[in-house]
């Protein structure tokens, strides 16, 4: 593709720059990233280092004894997002709203947008933040990739009526929020969550469909979802849906969030599968991100639970030093998956693949959000809350459960993101 935009991303967690990746293709020279790329100033490094520091101690806090759920509810009053109903103008800036705005009046993001500035071209961002600065600092041409199904006012401008900025919606209720907080209909597109290409393959989705016929196949073994939707299923996976395959070993794919949080869950995981695992019934990557520490954590119980020798053959963990790398090897894995379980981040939109999703409790109002959403679609289910986790995917298994989440996150949830971005910024 020769035509190209200023792709800018953020380093809080992995969401921001998960949703850039698949737009690296359109992406000039590099995604830029806003906190710490070679074009920014000493000055402005500290100040998104801190934030960034904020950030992950925010997602870790509910560990700490006695005064974590104390802190975590006071930074959750500031991020709250509104109840959608009564609709209602929410278009008054919020505190967080005037404190970025007096930020960027002092010339927070300066360093980035000038470097920017060099080079007219369009200006595409996954973080509110840089859309923001630019706007004040006169870009025209800047859409800003929304990354929840729901979103803060903290995303939209002081005065938004005066705003250049484009919001790319991944769905219905994040446009809606959009509307309420001021933005212009004119100025709000509904995309979809731009998806990895590899997971997807074209605009007719070959590779989205053929993994989905594989998946189904593994999900429902007793047939109990296919026998009611057979027609359905062939009709829409057509030449890669194989009726007679008998369905393979059961791959799960469970991701722990940037800050780690979730680490803990994931030991709680590998002992409730050992058996299956040593057996081989069943395949289990454990995702680290890039997080090496989390690597070695997890070196240390597969050790201790005795699974050292079925590390990369039933038992996998999947850790890159670059994001880069990282999506790049999680997009493979994705493709293989058959269950994903995570927080309800931005990996929600990966339902759109037919993967269905087991949601383990949310961190933030938008993870709440994008849980609600999941299970609108159909496409989420909430995790056991006890630890019998090998028995409850049994009898999820047994009732053809997970096939039929599966087939409506590919039904519902939309697919085609990045297809849609690059034809919106360059007409095609």
């Amino acid at each position: 593709m020769d035509k190209k935009a200023w792709v800018v991303s953020a380093d809080m967690g992995y969401g921001h720059q998960r949703a850039a990746y698949p737009l690296k293709d359109i992406a000039y020279d590099r995604i830029v990233n806003a906190n710490s790329d070679k074009s920014l100033s000493e000055k402005e490094k500290k100040v998104w280092q801190k934030t960034r520091a904020y950030y992950d101690f925010i997602s870790t806090i509910n560990d700490i004894p006695l005064i974590g759920p104390l802190i975590f509810k006071i930074y959750y009053y500031f991020q709250d997002i509104t109840p959608m109903y009564p609709l209602k103008d929410e278009s008054k800036p919020s505190l967080s709203v005037k404190y970025l705005h007096r930020r960027i009046r002092k010339g927070f993001c300066r360093s980035l947008i000038n470097h920017l500035k060099e080079k007219n071209l369009p200006l595409i961002t996954t973080f509110y933040i840089p859309a923001i600065a630019a706007d004040y600092y006169g870009f025209k041409n800047i859409y800003c990739v929304v990354t929840d199904t729901d979103i803060n006012r903290v995303w939209v401008p002081k005065n938004p009526e005066n705003s250049n900025i484009t919001y790319l919606a991944p769905c219905s209720s994040a446009y809606k929020r959009l509307l309420s907080y001021g933005v212009g209909r004119d100025k709000i597109i509904i995309t979809g969550f731009p998806l990895p290409k590899e997971n997807i393959g074209g605009k007719k989705s070959p590779v989205t469909r053929k993994a989905l016929a594989r998946r189904i196949k593994n999900l429902d073994p007793n047939k109990k979802f296919t026998k009611h939707h057979e027609e359905s299923i062939k009709r829409e996976l057509g030449k890669y849906y194989q009726p007679r395959k008998k369905p393979g070993c059961v791959t799960i794919t469970f991701s722990v969030g940037g800050a780690g949080a979730q680490k803990k869950l994931g030991v709680d995981i590998l002992r409730s599968f050992k058996r299956k695992l040593l057996k081989k019934e069943v395949r289990l990557f454990l995702v680290a991100g890039t997080r090496m520490d989390l690597k070695q954590f997890f070196l240390e119980r597969i050790k201790d639970e005795g699974l050292s020798n079925v590390l990369g053959e039933s038992l996998f963990l999947i850790c890159e030093l670059s994001k880069k790398d990282y999506f790049k090897k999680f997009n493979e894995v994705i493709n293989e998956t058959d269950i994903l379980w995570t927080k309800p981040s931005e990996l929600s939109f990966y339902s759109a693949l037919g993967i269905p999703i087991i949601m383990t409790p949310p961190i933030g109002a938008h993870e709440y959000r994008n849980k609600r959403w999941l299970l609108n679609i159909g496409a989420g289910i909430e995790q056991e809350e006890n630890l019998r986790f090998s028995e409850w995917l049994d009898d999820l298994l047994e009732e053809g459960f997970l096939a039929r989440k599966a087939w409506l996150g590919y039904l519902n949830a939309p697919r085609m993101g990045t297809y849609n971005i690059e034809r919106i910024l360059f007409n095609h």
